[in-house]
């Protein structure tokens, strides 16, 4: 893991005792001014994020990554923390983006899932989930992707979110390709696109043609070729 990853996870996680600390004090005459420092706070956060978001579109993940870290700092000051998760999920991304997956991976584990599992929040779970089997998956590591690929699409049957089961189940026929399982990939790709078809989802039509032909092609590699 990195420098920067374990810098800030030692830091968040030291905020928020900081901020279980400040709860437990008796209120003082003060309490005014801690308010709008932290409506100000808050701006901040929000300022950093539409820059870093600028950054992103850039393609300048780098830059985009030190915004969104310190937009997350902000909303974990005043605690924000659904608007800290998704600034946590975004500094996930920058370095999915970058090629660092295990970083990726260890703000996930580390971060975004205690913040969602502090917040109650199954969506965020089932979101943090999915990206976790996309990290594992690129770097390697199909035995992990599969877990929460599977979780994932557990939470989304819970949740009632046909998008989010779609999205495990299309990650878990990434995970057979890759493992060379291609009958198993191929009927869970027919199973994907009976379910899509069933509750009308079309924006996943994509993904299945490229997953049929990515199949066909190693399954048949000289039709792969014309």
């Amino acid at each position: 893991m990195s420098k920067i990853v374990l810098a800030l996870i030692s830091l968040f996680a030291s905020f928020q005792l900081h901020a279980q600390n400040f709860d437990s004090q008796e209120p003082a005459a003060g309490n005014a001014i801690t308010i709008s420092v932290s409506k100000f706070d808050l701006v901040d956060g929000n300022s950093f994020y539409e820059e870093a978001e600028s950054f992103e579109k850039k393609g300048d993940f780098n830059e985009a990554l030190t915004l969104f870290g310190k937009a997350a700092f902000e909303y974990n000051s005043v605690k924000n923390f659904n608007r800290y998760g998704q600034a946590i999920i975004k500094m996930s991304n920058m370095h999915y983006m970058l090629g660092r997956f295990g970083d990726a991976e260890q703000i996930l584990l580390n971060v975004a899932l205690k913040n969602y599992s502090k917040m109650g929040s199954r969506n965020g779970l089932m979101n943090t989930y999915g990206l976790l089997g996309k990290v594992y998956l690129a770097n390697n590591k199909s035995t992990q992707s599969m877990w929460f690929y599977t979780q994932q699409g557990m939470l989304a049957k819970q949740l009632k979110s046909n998008n989010a089961y779609l999205e495990s189940v299309l990650g878990i026929v990434q995970v057979k390709i890759k493992k060379k399982d291609f009958t198993l990939a191929l009927r869970d790709l027919k199973a994907a696109e009976w379910f899509a078809n069933s509750v009308k989802i079309t924006q996943y039509k994509g993904q299945i043609r490229d997953a049929r032909e990515m199949i066909s092609a190693k399954t048949n590699p000289k039709k792969g070729l014309k």
